[in-house]
Parts: structure tokens; sequence; C-alpha cells
């Protein structure tokens, strides 16, 4: 094992224990979009069902969104699913009508392809009886969607580790939430992860986009401040804020 494999699985098994995010009995299901985070994400679950205890179950979903211009290479895909001993499966969904409380954002791309992709998760777990999603979200994407939240929305809030939902007896989870993206992306060269064949033409185009391009300029402000941001989100200083 290398030193950068056992950071990643340290990190890992820090944000499982310390939130709470495996049980016994789980059958857990990862949203596997074919890229590193996603990818690494189905290794370290898979080789952690293999641990006696809590025991539970893998399943990875891939869901390919037909009106969107990406492509994944299924034979990988399904190679590496098997080397990790979790099963795979596979979904095509098409783009519809956007659904009521989105039609405000139906000229944005990224949001109706997400919106349907994650739906697409949510039906199948309930079918295949699980009752956990796995995204891949690292902690640059953690405090990314905090800066997007500040800037765009007025609001102090970011992903949570675990977040149970209220119309379904189903908790999405982020195990990777602990890991910086720098050391997933030199994880995936290491590891010899194959890219997708090709990527979403929006992926470099959209507001986050943008903030991830803010976080590297504030990260050169201070190696340190994905440290100090992170820690913010759990120490909030209400005498901070305005009177009255």
């Amino acid at each position: 094992m290398t030193d950068l494999h056992a950071k990643l699985r340290r990190r890992f098994h820090q944000a499982c224990a310390d939130y709470g995010l495996l049980q016994d009995g789980d059958h857990v299901l990862i949203g596997l979009s074919g890229g590193k985070d996603s990818l690494a994400l189905t290794e370290l679950l898979g080789q952690r069902s293999k641990i006696y205890k809590p025991r539970f179950q893998v399943t990875a979903l891939h869901v390919r969104v037909k009106e969107r211009a990406y492509q994944s290479d299924m034979s990988y895909l399904e190679s590496f699913c098997r080397e990790a001993g979790v099963p795979l499966l596979v979904r095509d969904v098409e783009i519809g009508e956007a659904p009521e409380d989105a039609r405000h954002a139906s000229s944005n791309p990224c949001f109706l392809c997400a919106w349907y992709r994650r739906k697409t998760l949510f039906n199948v777990a309930q079918e295949i009886g699980c009752n956990k999603i796995a995204f891949g979200h690292h902690r640059d994407d953690v405090l990314e969607t905090m800066l997007m939240n500040l800037i765009f929305q007025g609001a102090y809030a970011t992903m949570p580790p675990i977040l149970p939902m209220d119309k379904m007896p189903l908790s999405v989870i982020r195990p990777l939430c602990l890991i910086d993206e720098a050391d997933l992306t030199a994880y995936a060269a290491m590891r010899g992860y194959a890219r997708q064949p090709k990527l979403c033409p929006f992926e470099h185009v959209s507001s986050r986009a943008k903030v991830k391009a803010l976080l590297a300029q504030i990260k050169a402000l201070n190696p340190e401040a994905s440290d100090s941001m992170f820690a913010a989100l759990s120490n909030i200083k209400t005498d901070y804020l305005p009177k009255g």
C-alpha cells in the first residue's frame, strides 16, 4: 500500500466513523459517473464492504442521459466494478418536460441533467432495496458549494456528509468529504484510472467551474485555506452577525 493510498483510506474511514455513514445492514447505491471521484469511491467502498464490521452491501449505478454528449467506456466500468467486487447497474434516461419546481432552470443544461440523474438514482435505490446513496463529493466540492451559496444565494450552507431524505427512507452519504481533490487526482493517475472518452461539453463553462477557479486563488493566497474554511463550517460565530 502506498502512502497516498493509505492517506485516502485513512480519511475515508475517518469520515465514515466521524459522521456515522455506514451501519450494519446498509445497502449502499453508488452514483458511478465514471470520473475519478466516483471510481475512487467505488474502490474504497468495495474494499470496506469486505471488512466484517459493519456488514453492508454495495451496488453501483451508472446513469446515461441520452441528450447529453458525454460518453463512458462501459467495458472499462464493468471490469473496474468486477475487480472492486461491486455489482454494476446501468440505466438510460431521457430528459422530458422539466418538473414544476425546476422550470425556472430549464435553460440550464447542468441543472436538468443532474436532476434526472438524481431522480434515477433515487428510483433505482428504492427498487433494489437500498437505504443509502453514496456520492463522490470530495472536500473541494464541499467548499465550492459553500462559496456558491454565499455568492449566489446569500446563505452559509453546503453539502453535509450525511443527509436523511424527508419523503423517502433514504440517506445521501459523502464518504470522500475529508479528501482533497488534488489527492484524488494523484491517486487516479497512480492507479491508471481511464478517463471518459468524451467529457460533458458544459464541464468548464458552469458557475461551479468559475468557483473552482476562485477556490484555487484562495488556496494560492493561503495554503491552509481549505482547513480553515472546512473548520468554519462547524464553527459559526454568531456574534459576528449584524445586530438588530
